[in-house]
């Protein structure tokens, strides 16, 4: 075991050195929390290796889990590294588990990148930005060499919207949003809505100082994501659209049973035994 002790220079005596921190997430107390915390593990495991230098992280409940793995590779390992954040959760995940804080604007090119999704097709689209993060997630999506996506099994659909019954998140430059409600309603999704803070009245503000609609599609709609997501990003004030086409490489999804679906982006499914040790 190594010696954790160093010299004080200017009293001679010994102190203990101060140990490496990890990030405090709480055990698996639920079915889901477990299962988002294999899906996590595995990915790490499997994408972000000892030659990955720059690696971007994202948002979300899955991500916690994602960090705790990245940190128990070891300081060896994380040092010279640094992480893109794509939101404030995730910039102080990397604050307080001591890793390197970095920019997209220092660092345009990313190693990898993995993130959450609200919901995942059977192509691998996603919809996200039910945390309100999804253009900086999709700056830091394009900017990756891999990107890759980790959920729990309520996340694993055939059909975007199945479970996400919330819409596909919009964000727009706040003087338009008005317009683009509109505009968005004559585009198909009739109940359309500016997302309204929970704990503050008035809207949700993005990190990015613009408003969220959420845009429910019909079934019809949503069979062609990629058509949809260029249909939306047209209509003048969308900053970015919560639709996020042909971009991920893999994603793995957390199962109740303890094991972990696959999903790569050629259609090859895989079904992971965990080793991940039971709470």
């Amino acid at each position: 075991m190594k010696n954790c002790l160093r010299t004080n220079i200017l009293s001679d005596k010994v102190v203990p050195e101060r140990p490496v921190t990890t990030p405090q997430v709480p055990p698996p107390a639920t079915v889901i929390e477990e299962a988002k915390r294999l899906a996590a593990w595995t990915a790490v495991d499997k994408h972000v290796l000892p030659e990955h230098k720059i690696i971007g992280i994202g948002s979300g409940s899955t991500v916690p889990y994602v960090v705790e793995r990245i940190v128990a590779q070891g300081p060896e390992v994380n040092e010279g590294r640094i992480f893109i954040p794509t939101g404030f959760q995730s910039k102080e995940l990397i604050i307080s588990s001591k890793l390197q804080l970095g920019d997209v604007d220092q660092y345009p090119t990313i190693d990898v990148t993995i993130d959450g999704a609200d919901e995942v097709d059977g192509d691998l689209n996603c919809i996200k930005g039910g945390g309100a993060c999804h253009l900086r997630e999709k700056v830091l999506a394009e900017a990756a060499d891999t990107w890759v996506i980790v959920a729990d099994y309520r996340k694993n659909s055939q059909l975007l919207g199945t479970n996400w019954k919330q819409g596909v998140p919009v964000e727009v430059a706040p003087f338009a949003f008005a317009k683009v409600l509109l505009n968005l309603q004559r585009l198909g999704s009739e109940k359309a809505a500016l997302r309204m803070g929970k704990a503050k009245a008035g809207p949700i503000v993005t990190d990015n100082g613009n408003f969220v609609i959420d845009a429910p599609f019909p079934e019809e709609q949503m069979k062609d994501p990629y058509t949809l997501l260029a249909r939306v990003k047209m209509l003048t004030g969308v900053v970015e659209v919560g639709l996020f086409c042909h971009m991920a490489k893999a994603a793995y999804f957390g199962n109740q049973d303890g094991s972990v679906t696959a999903k790569w982006h050629d259609g090859k499914v895989e079904q992971i035994a965990s080793d991940v040790p039971s709470q």
